[in-house]
């Protein structure tokens, strides 16, 4: 025997160093979002086989149980067993416990048994999500994965959210998503432990639900004019006799599905049914809802002020209203209908004889407390149903309804005030909160609505207000994220917006405020973007991105550029010149400064790879830079840049409240660079901007004049083009040259459109002129 022990020690470590060995796991291992409130490590492993057992005692469990035993079945190449009796190891197992709060779990792991203990089924589905951030990102394969090992650390998590709304809003009236994406969206929503889904069904640009009684919503108000190949501000209004071909509705059936797909998620789908304004979809449909009856196409785009809005003073509007609500309780269980409030501009009333008879006979001193008795006269019909109204925060204006919950867009004003009246309330400013603004540096980015909410930003908002007081503070369900589909032709483009700044968000909405940390949220966030690839969603990697910012010293006619991004200390590298990025690239400590042309190029690198796309500028140095600049037409002092923004080399970007933009409404740009003495010059060349949505247009005409006296000046070149309709935000050099000649002074010409296609004021806008 004794000779048998050597080979048993040799056998002994053999395995230990086999792929049999158990990965030993620290709290540091753990990588879930939105953060537990409470969690411990013990030593060892549960690990999933084809044995492993999922003991279901209800069809609920036994569904939520099949969602996790399906991923296996993909990336595993096997699938646990679902039963109803537990064996004496290897199983998971739900225990029921009502002293929980609602969504409240308590995840148990040891070598043998998993224990999901809850109250209910809300408390089950986030204890399941919780074991499938614990299990490897390769869970999330569609194909098998044979290198897997499916464990997960024996851990103790008691887990519970901090706000009972934790929500997204998707607008599917801008631009319509079909049922497909709307569940996919439900099941996304559910990984990241939110609750509630609020569809924006109704809008200027399209009515997308169903309602029987009313045909022409989805006849006429589901569908417009085609223009997506202008930009969202620039289209034209719509001829109401020109049919509409773009568009879409969901059917109440189709709607059904979607509330009890989310059911089964712990998700509650509120509707929103927009009133008085945003509403020309059915104004399209049927005319007599306005004041004055008149006939109108639904818009294709933008639209601004809100006319067209429902007739206050018409009792057939509150008929209409209540027979659409009446089918859209039908519809959707939940116990909050959106009813909008936003946005009226309510000219109309202020003329319209019914508006007019209505405010006298009821003593209502301004079209205000108008909106107040229409907002409260709806409210008053949704509570006889049993359900509870919730509107933006314009229907605090002129006295909010009695039992109104407010959502509180324009910061958090309208919010705090609701609270202090005793309201419910839940926050979603749109400095945090609104997922249609840009998220990385605009040049490039895909379009959005010209504001910036980073991944960061979003993790920094906390729905409880500091001034609040523990009252007010008791008011606050929660918060949401809000997605307008203005610039969202697809469902690529809306996940690209929604994702990864849902993952910070739902951190926000679920996790203690104390336990959430940016640089923690950030190491916790690279497992979970990994899942989002195999699961195929297209989320932003904006956040990877290297942005430049730019200071110049026009004495010593230096640029000193610093660069960042948004991860905590990152390590961000970079090279000049023709050279490659990659791991000999230099590690950046402090601005960069630049004395001549150069090219710079910026990534940021994670084990000694460049990941994210390459930062590429050119700093380019010519002529005129530091020269004096004398303007003959004054620049628009909304956008005024600085003293030398014309010949300082930096350049502006699509964001054009940079500061380094300077623009001209309707006048034309024409100024002189002085360079005091004789140059020998052949080139000019005039960065701009173009933006139709916002009104910013290329120049149409440019002319180069030079002269050595600054009095007579001689033409040495233009170049002309036509306006062309432009959809996206563009940069763009316009070059003008001409035979070499000498001169001190170079006067430049940019011509306005003056008038956009729309009738509106134009702009111009310029950032540097080099000369060379």
């Amino acid at each position: 025997m004794r000779a048998l022990k050597p080979l048993f020690v040799l056998l002994f470590f053999a395995v230990l160093s086999s792929g049999y060995s158990q990965k030993i796991f620290t709290e540091k291992d753990i990588k879930i979002i939105p953060k537990p409130n409470q969690l411990a490590v013990q030593p060892g492993i549960f690990e999933f086989s084809k044995n492993t057992v999922f003991v279901a005692g209800s069809d609920f469990q036994k569904e939520i149980s099949n969602a996790l035993i399906n991923k296996f079945g993909i990336a595993a190449g096997w699938r646990p067993v679902l039963g109803v009796k537990a064996p004496q190891r290897n199983f998971v197992q739900f225990k029921v416990d009502p002293a929980f709060h609602k969504e409240a779990y308590k995840l148990e792991v040891n070598n043998d048994i998993i224990t999901i203990t809850a109250k209910g089924n809300a408390g089950f589905i986030y204890g399941l999500e919780t074991i499938r951030q614990l299990l490897p990102t390769a869970i999330e394969s569609n194909a098998a994965i044979t290198t897997a090992k499916w464990q997960i650390p024996n851990v103790t998590i008691t887990d519970e959210p901090r706000f009972q709304w934790r929500g997204l809003m998707l607008d599917v009236s801008r631009h319509f998503f079909d049922k497909n994406y709307i569940l996919a969206t439900i099941d996304r929503l559910a990984m990241h432990k939110m609750n509630v889904l609020h569809l924006h069904l109704v809008d200027d640009q399209g009515w997308r639900i169903e309602i029987k009684k009313y045909p022409k919503l989805t006849e006429v108000g589901a569908w417009r004019v085609d223009q997506e190949n202008l930009s969202w501000n620039a289209r034209l209004t719509t001829n109401p006799d020109e049919k509409g071909t773009y568009g879409g509705f969901f059917t109440q059936e189709e709607l059904k599905e979607i509330v009890k797909y989310a059911a089964t998620k712990n998700i509650e789908v509120i509707p929103e049914i927009e009133m008085p304004a945003h509403v020309s979809s059915a104004i399209a449909s049927y005319p007599e809802l306005s004041c004055f009856d008149q006939r109108i196409g639904v818009p294709s785009g933008g639209l601004w002020p809100i006319t067209d809005i429902y007739c206050a003073g018409k009792e057939s509007t509150f008929e209409f209203l209540e027979n659409v609500l009446a089918e859209v309780m039908t519809i959707f269980p939940s116990k909050y209908i959106h009813i909008g409030g936003d946005e009226a501009t309510k000219t109309n009333w202020t003329k319209c004889p019914h508006c007019q008879k209505r405010m006298k006979d009821l003593g209502l001193k301004d079209t205000n407390e108008l909106q107040s008795y229409f907002v409260k006269r709806i409210e008053k019909y949704i509570n006889s149903k049993g359900k509870k109204v919730i509107g933006w925060d314009e229907i605090v204006e002129g006295g909010l309804a009695p039992e109104a919950t407010v959502m509180s867009w324009r910061g958090t004003k309208g919010g705090i005030e609701a609270a202090d009246q005793g309201h419910d309330v839940i926050m979603t400013p749109e400095s945090h909160c609104y997922f249609n603004f840009y998220q990385g540096p605009q040049n490039d980015e895909p379009l959005a609505f010209d504001a910036y909410t980073p991944l960061n930003k979003v993790y920094e908002f906390d729905p409880v207000v500091p001034t609040m007081s523990a009252v007010e503070a008791n008011h606050v369900l929660g918060g949401q994220a809000n997605l307008w589909a203005e610039h969202l032709a697809g469902p690529k483009d809306s996940e690209y917006m929604i994702f990864p700044r849902l993952a910070a968000m739902a951190e926000v909405l679920w996790s203690s405020k104390e336990s959430r940390n940016w640089n923690d949220f950030t190491t916790r966030l690279m497992p979970l973007l990994t899942r989002y690839d195999y699961l195929g969603i297209n989320y932003a990697k904006s956040a990877y991105l290297v942005t430049a910012s730019s200071s110049a010293d026009l004495v010593k006619k230096q640029i000193n550029v610093a660069l960042k991004n948004e991860f905590p200390n990152p390590d961000i590298r970079y090279v000049l010149g023709d050279k490659s990025i990659d791991r000999h690239a230099e590690k950046y400590v402090n601005p960069i400064e630049f004395k001549a042309t150069t090219v710079l190029k910026a990534s940021l690198f994670q084990d000694d790879k460049p990941i994210g796309k390459t930062f590429t500028d050119t700093i380019v140095f010519h002529k005129a830079v530091a020269h004096k600049v004398r303007y003959l037409t004054a620049f628009n002092q909304n956008y005024k840049g600085d003293a030398n923004t014309m010949v300082n080399t930096i350049r502006g970007s699509k964001n054009f409240h940079d500061g380094q933009w300077q623009a001209w409404l309707v006048n034309d740009m024409e100024l002189v660079i002085d360079f005091e003495k004789q140059e020998s010059v052949e080139q000019v060349i005039i960065g701009t901007l173009e933006s139709q949505g916002a009104g910013i247009f290329f120049p149409v005409q440019i002319k180069v004049l030079v002269s050595n006296d600054g009095i007579k000046y001689k033409e040495v070149g233009k170049i002309s083009r036509d306006y062309a309709a432009n959809v996206t935000s563009e940069l763009k050099s316009f070059k003008i040259n001409f035979v070499k000649t000498n001169a001190r002074f170079v006067k430049v010409i940019a011509y306005n459109l003056k008038k956009s296609p729309k009738g509106e004021d134009s702009w111009l806008f310029v950032d540097e002129i080099l000369v060379n």
